[in-house]
């Protein structure tokens, strides 16, 4: 058994993790009032951070108050203080590793029942069957949208810094806006921002030379990246390898790949043309072969819940492990590795036919692990999934009641 996973990681910045495992971004969903972080989400990172892990990558940070992933979405802009931000850093970094801020703008992958604005890279709406009335309808961004969205990314970047934090992490996975700029099924654009893949990705390029500008040299910049969308004629895993590529001359630090979206949900093991089994490293068959191109360290991000396959992924030449829902489940689980032991308990996927249902029903079983994490409650993996999702429901309804005052009352006084 190799010792590789409790050793240092430097980056080319200069930071160093102390070692190779990482919480990967898990969407909380669990904002206080005016969608700043709260007593739930520090009670929360205080535990992860005492669990051994090297890093944290928080859940999805919004760079845009008018668009949100979820109404109890965290918002970093330049309107919103920054002492709740800084008592966030500090709960992450109490364990002694680094937390990095997960940086987002959802684009298309808004609800229909969510206030401000929908926008795509072109007009088209997320496709979920029955389903894709949950979504809004999107309208093309135009230009100037485009660069001020690309500012935001470097404002919330700046202030991440000024914060505390250890870096950020873009999001550019899962199908949200720039994973939809460098989707050629979502992406219809005839100008600068579309047809070949060096437009696609022209959007990605210039948030990470904005990012890196704003932030001083020794902040962690990384990139999350879908190794493939898991859809006909999608964004596809040598699509992948030439981004990363065109990504390591801006001072990029880490790549982590993941794949999927809402439409094809492989990040939880259940892709629409299931050529992701449900299994633990749902994507390292497509990492094995970016590893051996990637001119930056990659991380591994997709199921992983046992040390041996851990090992077996830093052993593909991936340089970091990520790990989500097991971390959810049981959040001293780098410490147990480092003494011999496994995790306590493992979530089941939702085996649901519906399959947009059954991933909503098991993101909606992770938060309720995650809040009860918070409070200071073992976690209750044997949750049945309906309850999960419909306890869920609930919340989010109040979360959007809030959410709606909140912005009605910051665009009045904008």
């Amino acid at each position: 058994m190799t010792s590789e996973l409790f050793s240092p990681l430097p980056l080319r910045s200069g930071h160093v993790l102390n070692n190779r495992i990482a919480k990967a971004a898990m969407e909380e969903n669990m904002a206080a009032d005016g969608q700043l972080p709260g007593k739930e989400l520090f009670g929360l990172y205080r535990r992860w951070a005492a669990g051994g892990a090297g890093l944290l990558i928080t859940g999805n940070v919004m760079v845009h108050a008018e668009a949100l992933t979820g109404p109890a979405g965290v918002v970093l802009d330049d309107a919103a203080p920054l002492e709740p931000f800084a008592e966030w850093a500090e709960a992450g970094r109490s364990g002694g590793g680094a937390i990095w801020m997960q940086i987002n703008h959802p684009g298309r992958q808004i609800g229909s029942d969510m206030p401000g604005v929908v926008w795509g890279p072109s007009a088209v709406g997320v496709d979920l069957g029955r389903h894709s009335s949950r979504f809004g309808r999107p309208v093309a961004m135009t230009p100037e949208q485009i660069r001020a969205t690309v500012n935001r990314y470097a404002v919330t970047a700046r202030r991440a810094e000024q914060a505390g934090f250890d870096g950020v992490e873009v999001h550019a996975a899962h199908g949200y806006l720039l994973s939809q700029f460098l989707s050629p099924l979502v992406n219809k654009r005839t100008d600068q921002w579309g047809g070949s893949l060096e437009n696609r990705a022209r959007m990605l390029l210039d948030v990470v030379r904005a990012v890196r500008a704003a932030v001083s040299p020794s902040f962690a910049v990384a990139v999350k990246l879908n190794s493939a969308d898991f859809q006909r004629g999608g964004f596809d895993a040598d699509d992948a390898r030439q981004v990363i590529e065109r990504l390591a001359p801006l001072g990029v630090d880490l790549v982590e790949l993941s794949g999927g979206s809402y439409e094809s949900p492989a990040m939880s093991g259940r892709p629409a043309d299931a050529r992701t089994q449900a299994r633990e490293a749902y994507f390292l068959d497509l990492a094995k072969d970016l590893v051996t191109t990637s001119p930056l360290p990659l991380m591994l991000t997709g199921g992983i819940t046992r040390r041996d396959t851990a090992e077996r992924v830093l052993d593909s030449g991936v340089a970091l492990v990520g790990m989500g829902t097991a971390l959810a489940v049981t959040p001293d689980l780098p410490e147990r590795w480092r003494q011999g032991r496994e995790a306590a308990a493992r979530l089941r996927p939702v085996a649901w036919s519906d399959k947009a249902l059954a991933a909503a029903a098991g993101m909606a079983q992770v938060r309720h692990q995650m809040r009860r994490i918070a409070r200071g409650s073992r976690p209750t993996p044997r949750t049945h999934p309906a309850f999960a999702l419909v306890s869920e429901q609930r919340k989010q309804r109040r979360a959007l009641r809030r959410y709606r005052a909140w912005l009605s009352e910051a665009q009045g006084t904008a």
